[in-house]
């Protein structure tokens, strides 16, 4: 036993000398690809003036202290994730109908948490699998690196089950949202102050996305552009329905309240169809204790008196 914790510390140990002589090399200037940016760098002209409407290139705060604390290592973990799960749009758009908040790199700096977290379980695994079943060194490297994958696809997962549950919740929502939406308009409301005061009167995940696009059309964002960017941060296909038919009805006139009338109708149709596909799904779903559980306790009543009557004749 100790003799095979100390050949899987000498791998660890030379895995890591590996790693760190291998990113020293990749750091040499003489060794480093230059791609177009760096040749053309020195020979650029630069101007001191910057427009008061760029958008603004630093990184955030928590990447750059990552950055500073490990140095090369957290760039290359950091774009190992990129490639991975995905690019930073991809994934700020994820965050986004996830109606999480934080930045990209808040994310990854997650990802990389879960990464050690799953890698020391992964060494554990390792080590007791080495020292109780002799396995071999090669296998306790495979479940280390297999943890760390795990945790990087785990975190990846949560995000995703976020998104799912935040679409039935929104699915839930719509229809009476659509409603309410109606009503206020069919009093006189413009479509603005009736998304203004659902968002104020209600609670959930619809109402704080009709604050923020309430939010964008005072900022100066037109009416059109606003619901179409609350299509991009839902996950909801009829959100971006409801987007377009409100925007149409809008430009053309149309009466508003049959619009969003008929969006809470449809919605609540979209609805009673996922449910019987649901329900078909449970239905598949109950057989299987039927097949397991129940039959083989009617076979044995019914077969074990006649096994009795054998035994008894016998």
């Amino acid at each position: 036993m100790n003799g095979s914790t100390s050949i899987l510390a000498g791998v660890l140990l030379g895995l890591m000398l590996g790693l760190g002589l291998l990113m020293i090399l990749s750091r040499l200037p003489w060794l480093r690809a230059r791609d177009l940016d760096r040749r053309i760098d020195p020979y650029l002209r630069r101007s001191h003036s910057a427009s008061l409407f760029a958008a603004p290139t630093s990184s955030s705060r928590a990447r750059v202290v990552i950055e500073n604390l490990m140095g090369p290592v957290a760039v290359k973990v950091l774009g190992v994730l990129e490639r991975l799960t995905g690019g930073a749009d991809q994934l700020e758009r994820r965050l986004r109908l996830a109606g999480r908040r934080t930045s990209v790199d808040s994310f990854r700096i997650e990802q990389v948490v879960f990464a050690a977290i799953g890698l020391l379980l992964g060494i554990a695994v390792a080590v007791a699998a080495i020292t109780l079943r002799d396995a071999g060194p090669l296998l306790g490297l495979f479940i280390v690196a297999l943890g760390a994958l795990l945790g990087v696809l785990l975190r990846d997962y949560l995000l995703g089950v976020e998104i799912t549950r935040r679409a039935s919740r929104m699915a839930r929502e719509f229809p009476t949202v659509a409603d309410l939406l109606a009503l206020a308009v069919a009093a006189g409301e413009s479509p603005i102050a009736a998304m203004e005061r659902v968002a104020r009167t209600s609670s959930g995940a619809l109402p704080d996305e009709f604050a923020a696009t309430v939010a964008d059309i005072r900022s100066g964002t037109s009416v059109s552009q606003a619901l179409a960017s609350l299509g991009t941060r839902t996950p909801l296909d009829c959100l971006s329905r409801f987007g377009e038919g409100v925007s149409i009805a809008i430009e053309r006139g149309t009466p508003l309240a049959d619009v969003l009338r008929a969006q809470a109708q449809d919605a609540r149709e979209n609805a009673k169809r996922d449910l019987m596909e649901l329900a078909g799904q449970r239905e598949i779903f109950m057989l299987v204790p039927v097949v397991f559980f129940v039959m083989p306790l009617v076979i044995v009543f019914a077969i074990f008196p006649g096994l009795a009557v054998l035994e008894i004749t016998l």
